[in-house]
């Protein structure tokens, strides 16, 4: 990474804070560490940091149940769940909700900071060990992809621009644009990052 991003942790357990602070040392700005929902909201209001790392269960609010309360309050940071839980539809709710990463708590380490990675290039990740499996988030459409949308999917999801896909797949730049456009249609979604999260939601970002 270029500059050290800006970073905001909420975690309710010290210990796993202090933890997580000491991994961070030389990949983040540590801004603060919140330690409960309620906490996360005030410090992320003030502070408006880059990325905000929160674990799923804290008093007061989850760090799922303040994804949008951060959003309402004008808060932009790129969000991350982190938990020891590794339920698909947990996983699954935190990206319709809109969080950029879900990662496990027993795989933190490299995981973490790659999740902050991708997250700083408006890409999802998600654990591994977390299969998302087929069933797109609630509310969303389920479309019938092509073999060949599902490769240009993922190539999306995993971060790569519209040019680096037509030369990957030796298509046409056109091509590869007709495609991704027509399944922003056919989804009814206006942005390349609701892309993202449709095909984390097939598992697409695990491939």
């Amino acid at each position: 990474m270029a500059t050290a991003p800006r970073t905001l942790l909420a975690d309710d357990h010290t210990i796993v804070a202090e933890g997580l602070s000491r991994l961070l040392i030389g990949h983040c700005d540590l801004v603060g560490i919140a330690s409960d929902g309620p906490g996360l909201v005030a410090a992320a209001v003030e502070l408006q940091p880059e990325v905000i790392i929160a674990d799923l269960s804290m008093p007061g609010l989850s760090g799922l149940e303040a994804i949008p309360v951060l959003r309402a309050r004008g808060v932009t940071a790129r969000i991350i769940i982190l938990t020891m839980y590794s339920d698909p539809q947990l996983a699954r709710n935190a990206i319709e909700a809109g969080a950029l990463g879900y990662v496990l708590k027993q795989a933190a380490g490299q995981e973490l900071l790659a999740a902050i990675e991708a997250a700083r290039a408006d890409r999802v990740y998600v654990s591994p060990q977390v299969a998302l499996g087929s069933t797109p988030p609630s509310g969303t459409p389920q479309i019938k992809l092509t073999p060949r949308q599902r490769e240009i999917l993922a190539l999306i999801a995993r971060g790569y621009r519209m040019k680096q896909i037509a030369t990957t797949l030796r298509l046409s730049r056109r091509t590869v644009e007709a495609h991704k456009y027509e399944m922003m249609r056919a989804l009814g979604v206006r942005s390349t990052i609701d892309l993202v999260r449709y095909a984390a939601s097939l598992g697409l970002t695990q491939t």
